[in-house]
């Protein structure tokens, strides 16, 4: 990263930081969609099996991850104020922090593993399955949270393409293996939908793999050192790290997390509800990769531009990712409008479950406008390490507002399951202004601090 200095250049710089996190973000999208397509051709027992085992795993895997994203702000304001000698410190101690906390998770899942899964009223043989597949995907976390803080220090540089590549690698591994051990290829046993674990486990561990040599031997990184010194732990910077990255996990997971329970409140009307709320809901995951990807490219040049106190510049970024999302949502909203039927038809070929898909996905382009506007912010708070109030708004515009609003109206209306898609973009919609509101305050209290230290310089 370097300077900008004039609207076209941050354009430019934003847009060469953006595209490369769109193409991981759906890549990494990608592989939970063929892990469950996949096992779902083998056998229906193994596609609910590895549908319950994800929608267990995906909340706390995103949430904890989110944790490590606190190395992004860290490493790119240490780039913007120059200080390039401490990055290798601030790495190391993270990839401690993901060692340590993977192993409280799957210590965690040893025991909270069977009670969760049994009170779900799940018949044995895909109870079997879930909870095969999640052991099998356990032995991965450790690769994929050293792996994760890797990546935010890979892309707090910059250089989001090497991120991009190191996905789109593990792709096609991840669906060979996937090929391999769920249909029991080339010698290997039939695993089924335990297999798509045992796949994404090792593809895990294969992406770890590609990152560390990417490290160490591409010349680019040689200069920030990460593995020519092996440090002690520090408790004060993991309290530092913690300090940020819990409250951006507990944000991702209470986020994450409402769309599970929703899914699971669908569950009391029948088949082709079900369906077609499931439909919409993952073409709206797949469009949500658009500003959750301009949220992680601004974190890297918000905290880039805070690092060097170039806080004019800083605010500039944030609005121009703001307007580039919003841009961005008025296309895709236009698409889906007029594309709606074709959209359900690519998921589906009953004429109900299209058609009741085309009524949900009607309210997916209200997701991706309030989207647009809260994703962004939340990307440009978190490149001035303000985290906090974020974690604050997501429990109350989910929790507080967006469930309960859903629930009411699904069960004491005639709205029925159309309510809950209502509760959910009203809790966005509320998320979107409260962060706005934040993004202010904090623009301005920096504002405050750049005309006082100016002040100075004068005096």
């Amino acid at each position: 990263m370097k300077q900008t200095f004039s609207l076209l250049q941050r354009i430019r710089q934003l847009f060469a930081i953006l595209w490369p996190i769109l193409v991981a973000q759906v890549t990494m999208f990608s592989m939970s969609f063929f892990d469950t397509v996949m096992s779902g051709q083998a056998s229906t027992p193994d596609l609910a099996g590895v549908a319950i085992g994800s929608s267990v795993w995906v909340p706390i895997g995103a949430g904890i991850g989110g944790i490590f994203v606190a190395v992004t702000p860290i490493v790119a304001q240490l780039i913007g104020a120059r200080h390039k000698k401490d990055i290798a410190f601030q790495v190391m101690q993270g990839i401690y922090l993901a060692l340590l906390i993977s192993i409280l998770v799957i210590a965690g899942g040893a025991f909270a593993l069977d009670p969760i899964l049994s009170l779900m009223g799940l018949e044995d043989n895909v109870l079997r399955i879930s909870r095969s597949y999640l052991l099998a995907l356990a032995c991965g976390i450790p690769a994929l949270f050293v792996y994760q803080v890797l990546r935010a220090f890979i892309d707090a540089l910059g250089k989001t393409r090497v991120t991009m590549m190191i996905a789109v690698l593990s792709l096609p591994i991840n669906v060979s293996l996937n090929y391999v051990l769920i249909f029991g290829k080339i010698g290997f046993s039939a695993l089924g939908g335990v297999g798509a674990g045992v796949a994404s486990a090792l593809t895990y561990w294969c992406m770890l793999l590609i990152t560390l040599t990417i490290i160490l031997r591409q010349e680019s990184f040689t200069p920030y050192q990460v593995f020519r010194h092996w440090y002690c732990i520090s408790l004060k910077e993991w309290k530092e790290q913690l300090k940020i990255g819990l409250p951006i996990g507990f944000a991702i997971f209470v986020e994450t997390s409402i769309f599970a329970v929703v899914a699971l409140l669908m569950s009391t009307f029948n088949t082709v509800t079900i369906a077609a709320h499931q439909v919409a809901m993952n073409f709206a995951t797949l469009l949500y990769m658009v500003p959750l990807s301009i949220s992680s490219a601004l974190t890297i040049v918000v905290g880039f531009e805070v690092g060097a106190k170039r806080h004019r510049d800083a605010r500039q970024y944030s609005y121009l990712g703001m307007g580039m999302s919003i841009g961005m949502a008025c296309i895709c909203a236009s698409v889906l409008l007029l594309f709606s039927e074709q959209v359900a038809s690519l998921y589906s070929r009953e004429v109900a479950v299209i058609q009741m898909a085309q009524h949900f996905l009607v309210f997916a382009l209200f997701f991706q406008l309030s989207d647009a506007i809260a994703a962004p912010i939340q990307g440009a708070l978190r490149g001035y390490k303000d985290v906090n109030v974020t974690f604050l708004m997501a429990c109350i515009s989910y929790w507080v507002i967006g469930l309960p609003s859903g629930y009411y109206m699904a069960s004491y209306t005639t709205l029925g399951a159309t309510g809950y898609w209502i509760g959910l973009v009203l809790g966005l919609a509320v998320s979107a202004i409260g962060l706005l509101g934040r993004l202010l305050v904090v623009q301005s209290r920096h504002k405050t601090l750049e005309a006082a230290s100016s002040e100075k310089k004068r005096i």
